[in-house]
């Protein structure tokens, strides 16, 4: 392999002849190697976006020449276009506040800038990865911004994935609705609902849900750039912060505003925090739903089977006919993860220090994940499971004939000490409440017919 000899602050760096990432960053690939892999798509967009938005505000106020600076935004479009993302070799888990990313993007920006400018990678002293591609800028403003725009844009792939799961149960909901069953609490008998009633509650939960991630959008829309190193603003021409983030929003498609208070947006996590949570929410309620679909659909012999579910694969390696309720086991695992990362993002969120939270890059990566999991699974989930469920009408019927705890609808009737007797009885019988009531005189059939309707 060719090399050249890049040069930095702490002497020289040997770097791939081919490669477009300069000293800074060829020895931050030596020290952090974490989860092996790259860091994700919407954080490098980001990270290019927002240099392009700095280098346009630095044209315009004239802190960097129209040459440099054009060749600059040149250089981002390029790699927006989707060209030199192999470059961006710093994982998301990095330095703290994210400085080997920063300097990763500035110097593959800085190397191919200079190529656009006719020039050879590494020759800084013509366009300079920190004094030029970070003009008015530091880590510790960009990364937050940049933790901001790649959520945003991620979630934006995301909460369509949990629409197409509300229509979904919706749509069972409306299918089921005529099919009466057994309501439990505390996993035992209670009164009848239906199961259409069920899937709608479903339904609604993560319609509630759905919308506090959405609603949690809003903070993230405030953003950290132009506050540089402690939220003062300090090395920033008058009116570039403006500039910045109003050219960051056009590019990102992104309702992006300026944190009135920038020292606060450097020091505090809160908007990152915040919609994490709503994220674990989510999956919470999600959670609870796939736990009942398992419980409901146990069986088919010794278990409720109170609903079908479809098989995608063979469920066992050694029984055969098996049929699990694998995608509901999947959806556990992810929101278990969820929930994990949830706590990292909040052990982050109060890990900062002073002026500045170094642990944004581990809070980015917790987010990310969890919305990656969403956005790829839940379209499966509600197409291959929820899609395909079907009711067991006979053992659904069954079990309201059989269960005692409809004596709950004679109680007013007939008194809850009496309705506590027959509750036992039919335990103790096998015989049905409606054969007992009518047995004793209680009451005619068809005043029990018109109670349990």
């Amino acid at each position: 392999m060719k090399y050249r000899v890049d040069t930095d602050s702490l002497g020289e760096v040997r770097i791939p002849s081919d490669a477009y990432y300069g000293a800074f960053t060829g020895r931050a690939i030596q020290q952090y190697h974490v989860t092996g892999k790259k860091s994700h798509k919407h954080l490098i967009a980001a990270y290019v976006m927002i240099k392009r938005s700095a280098a346009v505000a630095n044209i315009r106020t004239r802190a960097i020449d129209r040459k440099r600076g054009q060749a600059i935004i040149k250089a981002c479009d390029i790699i927006l276009a989707g060209k030199h993302h192999d470059q961006f070799v710093i994982e998301e888990i990095n330095s703290g506040a994210g400085t080997a990313f920063n300097m990763n993007s500035n110097e593959v920006i800085c190397n191919i800038a200079l190529e656009v400018l006719g020039k050879k990678k590494g020759q800084y002293d013509v366009l300079h990865p920190n004094d030029h591609v970070n003009m008015s800028q530091s880590s510790n403003d960009t990364f937050p911004t940049a933790m901001h725009v790649a959520i945003l844009l991620n979630l934006k792939e995301t909460l369509p994935a949990v629409d197409i799961l509300i229509k979904s149960l919706a749509k069972k909901a409306k299918e089921f609705s005529g099919f009466k069953k057994i309501g439990r609490t505390h996993l035992m008998d209670a009164l009848p609902v239906t199961l259409g009633s069920e899937f709608a509650a479903y339904a609604t939960s993560i319609t509630k849900a759905r919308n506090a991630v959405s609603a949690a959008t809003k903070e993230l829309e405030l953003v950290a750039l132009g506050g540089t190193a402690v939220g003062n603003g300090a090395n920033t021409p008058k009116g570039y912060r403006n500039i910045a983030i109003s050219e960051l929003a056009k590019i990102s498609g992104l309702h992006l505003k300026p944190e009135k208070d920038m020292q606060y947006s450097l020091q505090s996590k809160f908007a990152v925090a915040n919609a994490s949570s709503s994220i674990r929410n989510l999956a919470i309620e999600l959670n609870k739903i796939a736990n009942d679909i398992r419980l409901m659909a146990s069986g088919p012999i010794a278990g409720l089977s109170e609903i079908g579910i479809p098989a995608v694969h063979a469920g066992s390696s050694i029984m055969p006919g098996k049929v699990n309720p694998s995608l509901a086991e999947c959806l556990n695992m992810i929101c278990f993860a969820i929930i994990g990362n949830d706590t990292a993002v909040a052990n982050a969120a109060q890990g900062g220090q002073f002026e500045l939270n170094v642990m944004l890059p581990g809070m980015l990566k917790a987010v990310l994940d969890s919305t990656d999991m969403l956005k790829n699974f839940l379209p499966i989930f509600s197409k291959n499971l929820i899609d395909g469920l079907t009711a067991n009408e006979e053992r659904l019927k069954q079990n309201i004939e059989k269960s005692p705890v409809i004596v709950t609808l004679l109680a007013p009737k007939i008194g809850y000490q009496k309705s506590a007797e027959l509750f036992k009885e039919s335990l103790k019988t096998g015989k049905t409440i409606r054969e007992l009531v009518v047995s004793k005189n209680l009451m005619t059939a068809s005043q029990v017919d018109a109670l349990f309707k």
